[in-house]
């Protein structure tokens, strides 16, 4: 098969945008969103109760701008191409947003027709995170937490993805519990569990897949603004989520 070109740049387009569409599918068909993005999403679901204008895509950055200010404090070091980092969380939020609204009409009663659009959008997602694989420009905040801290304190990278994802899911649990009563889980559901399982062989198999379509390389000279002013090679990107 003969590869076709695509623009590291476009890849990262690429990825946002399934990324959100997929989570939206995930978040109306209602069978738990994943253990990273949940935190956020039951400060969402506190929040616009008391703040109707508040949205997911508004929690989610909000949450990975209070997320960076506490990696920033643990290092004791704050290095400007952090800031790229939330630039993606808040593209991410609005698409998040956009998408939500245009899935919000769409018809989910019956326990298949939730199932097939969770599984669809368990997809997109991970289609995305093999897109986000593939560019330079700068993950959102969770992704770099993750990479710095195991980085500065030399912890096998993914040991700490691992810790930091089952942290997530406590924190959301211990959110669910706190605002909507005790044994109540809004977010982290079964459906939460089976991702946390499978989605790293479906990434997996979304890499596999494009590596064979796809060759990839920079259609914009900005590489070194997103890498602190070093190159950084494709596969260590790889390694971080």
């Amino acid at each position: 098969m003969k590869k076709m070109r695509c623009y590291t740049e476009l890849a990262y387009v690429f990825g946002i945008l399934a990324l959100a569409f997929g989570t939206a599918l995930m978040v109306k068909a209602d069978f738990g969103v994943s253990m990273v993005v949940a935190p956020a999403y039951l400060v969402f679901l506190k929040l616009s109760q008391i703040l109707p204008f508040v949205t997911f895509g508004m929690a989610e950055y909000l949450f990975q701008a209070i997320l960076l200010i506490a990696m920033i404090m643990v290092l004791k070091r704050f290095k400007i191409w952090y800031m790229f980092s939330f630039i993606t969380a808040v593209f991410y939020g609005i698409c998040l947003d956009l998408f939500i609204r245009l899935v919000s009409p769409m018809t989910m009663v019956t326990f298949p027709s939730r199932l097939f659009f969770y599984v669809i959008g368990g997809g997109f997602c991970a289609m995305g995170i093999a897109f986000i694989f593939r560019t330079y420009i700068a993950p959102e905040v969770y992704e770099l937490f993750v990479k710095e801290i195991s980085s500065r304190y030399k912890i096998d990278i993914h040991r700490f993805k691992m810790i930091y994802d089952m942290m997530s899911c406590v924190v959301s649990i211990a959110l669910s519990f706190v605002f909507f009563g005790w044994l109540q889980f809004e977010g982290v559901k079964w459906g939460t569990a089976i991702l946390a399982v499978v989605n790293g062989k479906a990434i997996g198999l979304f890499n596999h897949l494009f590596d064979r379509m796809f060759y990839y390389e920079d259609g914009l000279p900005f590489r070194r603004f997103f890498t602190g002013g070093a190159e950084e090679s494709m596969p260590e990107r790889q390694i971080v989520s």
